[in-house]
């Protein structure tokens, strides 16, 4: 039966991978374009798991024949082939490219006809590949780090620019203490593969734009080789007017991020949540504000939510976000980015540093 250890190929090339693992492992971290269509459930492979180390392999393939009847496994292998069906130049593995996935690979080549190359080694060798890729690319590839004040638009910047890599949109997350999206960040596990995916593509280039990070990303981290080489990166700061940022930072913010609730929960429910989200955001600030501006926020927030939702007035929503702005993010970035003053190799507006970018990536 054919096999593959070009993992390279396997990604570079966007081939569809179907993931014979369980559902609770394929949640724990998973790769871009594979699909779960486990042989045994959660379930199933956790009773498999204990005969095989009770009893040995041939017990734990014994247990799991008797523990899907025919008409289940008929529909496993239906399935299986549908998938095929859809992806004939597909790969498929389970753990480690071993029992399950070669049972698989067995019942569709003698029962529907169809063969698809199993990856050796499984998801535990194409995530080694991976996490060895990171650490290689990270350490040999040129960055530069885009920095900037919130709200001067990095990250449309950074998916406008060619040799980019958009660690936000990967993380699934604004980056800021407002950042959170309308659904769950990825895994740990998959924001990695995803990261040394993108380094991947991006092997023949001279230089990578990345977006200023700290070590966290909502809940999620920069993988750890990546930040400490960007930290020691050239650095390019993005400086537009705090008008330009209150509009960027409304649209970002509140714009966007409350119609995005509403396209997932719906119209009432997803306004309670984007309002949830943001006063829990706010709270969690309330130390670094300190007290008294925290309650003047909240206060004005409270009055601005109702507002703008109610009644489409959007000044004091304007005025919230320029607050947070000028007497929250704006001093923390002064301190913090008065410390690497000397990677600075450019600063500019929007314009000026598309023009660098492109000189720089044609010298």
């Amino acid at each position: 039966m054919p096999v593959t250890a070009d993992y390279a190929r396997l990604f570079l090339g966007n081939v569809p991978l179907l993931d014979l693992r369980a559902p609770v492992e394929f949640a724990e971290g998973a790769f871009p374009h594979a699909e779960n269509i486990p042989l045994l459930t959660d379930e199933e492979r956790h009773l498999v798991g204990i005969r095989y180390k009770a009893q040995g392999q041939d017990a734990a393939i014994e247990l799991g024949y008797s523990l899907v009847d025919a008409g289940e496994k008929a529909r496993r292998i239906e399935r299986w082939s549908e998938w095929s069906r859809r992806h004939p130049d597909g790969a498929l593995y389970c753990f480690r490219g071993g029992l399950r996935s070669r049972l698989t690979q067995k019942m569709l080549a003698e029962e529907a006809g169809i063969v698809v190359p199993r990856v050796t080694g499984g998801y535990k060798a194409l995530r080694r590949f991976l996490l060895d890729t990171l650490a290689e690319r990270s350490a040999r590839q040129p960055f530069v780090v885009l920095g900037g004040r919130t709200g001067s638009g990095k990250t449309d910047l950074l998916q406008a620019v060619t040799q980019a890599l958009d660690l936000e949109g990967i993380a699934h997350h604004r980056g800021s203490a407002f950042g959170r999206h309308a659904t769950p960040q990825p895994t740990q596990i998959t924001i990695d593969n995803d990261v040394a995916i993108g380094l991947l593509r991006l092997a023949g280039a001279s230089e990578v734009m990345v977006e200023d990070e700290g070590r966290a990303i909502g809940s999620r981290e920069v993988p750890h080789v990546l930040h400490q080489a960007m930290q020691a990166s050239p650095l390019v700061l993005l400086e537009e007017s705090v008008e330009a940022r209150e509009a960027q930072s409304f649209k970002d913010y509140v714009v966007d991020s409350l119609a995005e609730y509403r396209e997932v929960f719906g119209a009432d429910e997803g306004f309670a949540r984007y309002a949830e989200q943001i006063r829990g955001s706010l709270a969690r600030l309330q130390r670094r504000l300190g007290g008294a501006r925290h309650k003047q926020l909240t206060g004005l927030l409270e009055e601005a939510l109702p507002a703008f939702v109610g009644g489409g007035d959007d000044a004091g929503m304007r005025e919230f976000v320029r607050r947070l702005l000028v007497e929250y993010y704006d001093p923390m970035y002064d301190y913090q980015i008065g410390k690497r003053l000397d990677l600075v190799v450019f600063r500019g507006d929007r314009s000026a540093v598309m023009e660098w970018w492109s000189r720089r990536m044609a010298a």
